[in-house]
């Protein structure tokens, strides 16, 4: 078999599989805050100023609602946890926003739940979500 012929056998494979993985566990948030980044080269996390992080916060789920393949799982006052797939494999990435009101941030992070590396694709959906806070 040929080289090429392979890795479009392993691709189509690992499409029909969806890699989706464990769901992390130090997702939420712990001692006021949430988990900082085990690597950056999978995970991206960020504290935004903001006038009133929970406004910020709910200003953000229809932009949530509206990113292709992404699903919010969990929405319990002032913490949000959604998750995105990847188009083709189907990886999944655990996003989380948190509304820290006693220090005026909002608390936001992005993990994938497999691999060594994102290609920065953590960090620009943070980056995204960034730009349409109001």
């Amino acid at each position: 078999m040929t080289a090429f012929l392979h890795h479009c056998v392993l691709a189509v494979t690992l499409a029909l599989f969806h890699l989706v993985g464990p769901v992390p566990a130090d997702l939420g948030v712990q001692n006021g805050s949430l988990a900082s980044c085990p690597s950056p080269a999978h995970c991206a996390r960020a504290d935004w100023a903001v006038a009133d992080p929970q406004a910020a916060l709910q200003a953000l789920v229809p932009a949530l609602e509206a990113m292709p393949r992404t699903t919010i799982v969990e929405q319990d006052g002032d913490y949000l946890h959604a998750t995105a797939s990847s188009a083709l494999f189907g990886f999944v990435d655990d996003l989380e926003l948190y509304a820290d009101t006693g220090h005026g941030v909002l608390q936001a992070r992005s993990v994938s739940r497999l691999g060594d590396s994102d290609l920065g694709v953590n960090g620009r959906r943070l980056a995204e979500l960034r730009d349409q806070l109001p």
